[in-house]
């Protein structure tokens, strides 16, 4: 409950010979949950780069008709949400530039830091671009000639002189006429993998993939290769992938986002090597370790609480339940724009499942609190259940801090854990109790001890340079 918003989603096929447009839109649909208010496709036939967007979900901005316009084998998909610039149709993606032989198309998941910054090297006045991935690709396009280019090498040129000037979270899709080129930034906070199609004829070379998740490899029927390195560039031609490094060795750090093993990631994504689902059944788990309660039932809010209260219930004993209903035709109620837009949502959402709930004790584990103020609305209506406890426990620490890395939080003024100590938050949501999940615990669940993390806003310690005062 109560989340902030996810990133957005990347996914692009090469696939000499066989018509992408299809593939990109099964790719899409495998990560929407990264993005739900904007997708886009740009589809290359090597000549042409036609380019379709717009607002809402896949399955309304494609249709049959409109996939079948887009001919071509090599393709860039992309799902949004407005972490950097409003939502419109404008800032929906790829972002399209005609210079080169046939213009690119850039997709981006993450949020610049250093917007500012790279405005005024440019020149530009502020506000002209309304997105920050509209700035990456307007400055890739100033680093062609202005008549335009033959040479094959510009634009991995281009790339690479870009590339090293921008700083924050940046993971990125581009094509050309004939390339396709994925880009993690050097601390690879937002996650990018690689994968290999079957080859469409017998002794043909397969295509290739790239997706911000591994589900949407499967979806395709790419076999998953691996995950990008923090820093690396993949171009893949008709000579297949190949990496370049275009960031000082200095630079490299590698911050997985914290919360794409909390909330982000589907269930079935490998991150790191590890199972999502998994990770979040061993923070339920090590929840019920750290913040064990008497209780009757467990539940989770569905669907993010669910793995994380199948583990507190196995671990303590306690019977695992259902108790909450979800409405699944209803968007995310975080989304919202008002607070009472908020509330009213979580009534369309859930609704109690009264005879499981009725006089009984219960532990309700849900993965954060951001606001609190869906949170406190769930309360309400497990009591008017009949619920004689709530227990909320929460499968990562305090969200304390905002993100300036690609995902929309609140101001710090609005983020409920910044205001209030734990000890004031249960009499706030009307709950009886409220524990969260250590960061060394979420940590150990995750079970992946040399890695490296972001968990800024657990910590307010952020591990890369913000030189502009808030997402731009």
């Amino acid at each position: 409950m109560d989340q902030v918003r996810e990133a957005c989603g990347v996914f692009g096929v090469y696939a000499p010979g066989i018509d992408v447009a299809k593939l990109v839109f099964d790719g899409l649909f495998a990560l929407q949950h990264r993005g739900q208010e904007a997708a886009g496709m740009a589809v290359s036939d090597g000549e042409t780069i036609t380019v379709v967007r717009d607002l809402g979900l896949v399955t309304s901005v494609f249709d049959a008709r409109t996939l079948a316009s887009l001919q071509g084998d090599l393709g860039l998909g992309h799902v949004r949400y407005s972490t950097s610039g409003p939502s419109n149709w404008a800032n929906a993606q790829p972002v399209y530039r005609g210079d080169g032989r046939a213009g690119f198309a850039l997709g981006h998941n993450g949020n610049l830091t250093n917007v500012s910054k790279l405005e005024a090297e440019a020149g530009m006045l502020p506000g002209i671009l309304t997105s920050d991935s509209e700035l990456v690709a307007e400055l890739l396009a100033r680093e062609f000639p202005p008549e335009g280019t033959e040479a094959d090498a510009d634009f991995e040129q281009g790339l690479c002189a870009v590339l090293p000037r921008l700083e924050g979270a940046f993971s990125l899709g581009v094509i050309d006429m004939t390339r396709l080129v994925a880009v993690r930034d050097p601390n690879g906070f937002r996650p990018l993998c690689l994968g290999q199609l079957p080859p469409a004829t017998e002794g043909e070379p397969g295509g290739w993939v790239i997706a911000s998740e591994s589900p949407a490899l499967d979806v395709v029927g790419a076999s998953f290769v691996r995950e990008l390195e923090p820093g690396e560039m993949v171009v893949i031609d008709a000579d297949g992938p190949r990496s370049l490094f275009p960031f000082d060795k200095e630079r490299i750090d590698p911050r997985l986002c914290i919360f794409e093993f909390v909330y982000f990631a589907r269930p079935d994504t490998r991150l790191y090597g590890r199972e999502v689902h998994a990770a979040r059944r061993r923070m339920g788990e090590q929840l019920a370790e750290e913040a064990p309660a008497d209780a009757d039932l467990v539940i989770g809010v569905p669907d993010s609480g669910v793995p994380a209260a199948e583990g507190f219930a196995a671990r303590s004993g306690i019977t695992f339940g259902h108790g909450l209903v979800k409405n699944r035709y209803i968007g995310r109620t975080f989304i919202a724009p008002t607070q009472q837009d908020r509330i009213d949502g979580v009534r369309r959402k859930l609704n109690p499942l009264r005879e499981s709930i009725a006089g009984r004790r219960l532990i309700v584990v849900d993965d954060s609190i951001v606001r609190g103020t869906t949170t406190r609305q769930m309360v309400k209506l497990l009591r008017e259940a009949g619920a004689a406890e709530i227990h909320l426990r929460i499968s990562s620490p305090p969200f304390r801090w905002p993100c300036f890395y690609g995902i929309d939080t609140p101001v710090r003024e609005e983020l409920l854990a910044a205001r209030m100590e734990v000890g004031e938050i249960a009499g706030h949501l009307g709950a009886d109790s409220v524990a969260y999940l250590s960061l060394e615990g979420l940590q150990s669940a995750i079970g992946v001890p040399d890695a490296g993390f972001c968990s800024a806003c657990l910590t307010g310690k952020y591990p890369a340079p913000i030189a502009d005062p808030c997402p731009h």
